[in-house]
């Protein structure tokens, strides 16, 4: 049976699967629903039209699914939905999106969300990416799997990060970081490639050398960015034999080739 403590206050109309653990003080709201094995703890409140998958875990005090802080919001129903295994630490918030955008905030897998962070309306994040203490993110960013963001960072509202990127703690982040790249500075401007984090998680030698050289490409030879842009584009055809390098040498082009705020230069 689900397991509400008798202080919470739990809506009639929420729809709580049969194991849930709801803590005390806490309070959810009617428009809420959660998935089996969620866990939250004590003086957490979830309001909002908020879905929220499996196996989550909410410290105390975290504020999930308020109405997003944007002077043009007027009270439509727009959402949050949060994926499967997220765990979200203490004083966290988590806003709904608005009509502005896509109406919906997105929480993707896996996500490592430590105390104090806050995302903010219409943010699009996806699996095994983590916040640590702190991390600000501001309306209708993009964070891509396995991303990386430092304590007491800033973002931008419509900045991009890669997949696997690394912005570091205390860092102003105003445009786009490229996938697989490490960036920091109160202006954050890049520093190489995430090459540490890539080997942990199985790259092959080949692939993270041919991903320095784009980054070398991008960065280090004095090109024009539409320059580099053709160039990168260029070793994607020529890595043709081997998918797995090809694949993220695409993915790296792809994401720079999007950029509309322009990438950290």
């Amino acid at each position: 049976m689900t397991l509400i403590h008798a202080t919470a206050v739990v809506d009639s109309k929420a729809e709580l699967a049969s194991d849930v653990v709801v803590g005390p003080y806490t309070v959810i709201g009617p428009n809420v629903k959660i998935g089996a094995g969620t866990k939250i703890g004590s003086h957490t409140v979830i309001e909002g039209c908020t879905t929220i998958g499996q196996e989550n875990n909410f410290a105390h005090f975290a504020a999930i699914g308020g109405p997003p802080q944007d002077m043009k919001y007027r009270g439509e129903p727009t959402q949050l939905i949060i994926g499967d295994r997220n765990t979200v630490r203490e004083f966290t918030t988590i806003h709904t999106g608005t009509t502005q955008d896509v109406g919906i905030t997105r929480v993707g897998n896996d996500n490592w969300i430590m105390a104090y962070v806050h995302i903010a309306h219409d943010c699009q994040i996806g699996s095994n990416a983590i916040f640590a203490s702190n991390a600000q993110i501001a309306g209708h960013v993009q964070v891509d799997d396995w991303a990386i963001l430092g304590g007491m960072s800033g973002v931008h509202q419509f900045v991009r990060i890669g997949q696997h990127a690394m912005l570091g703690g205390a860092s102003a982040l105003v445009q786009d970081i490229p996938p697989f790249v490490i960036a920091a500075g109160d202006k954050a401007s890049p520093h190489g490639i995430n090459v540490e984090g890539l080997k942990r998680r199985g790259f092959s030698s080949e692939t993270i050398s041919a991903l320095r050289q784009a980054y070398k490409v991008l960065y280090k030879e004095g090109l024009s960015f539409e320059e580099a842009k053709i160039e990168i584009q260029k070793m994607v055809i020529a890595s043709a034999s081997d998918a797995a390098t090809s694949e993220k040498l695409a993915v790296f082009h792809d994401f720079i080739a999007a950029s509309t705020r322009g990438i950290i230069r």
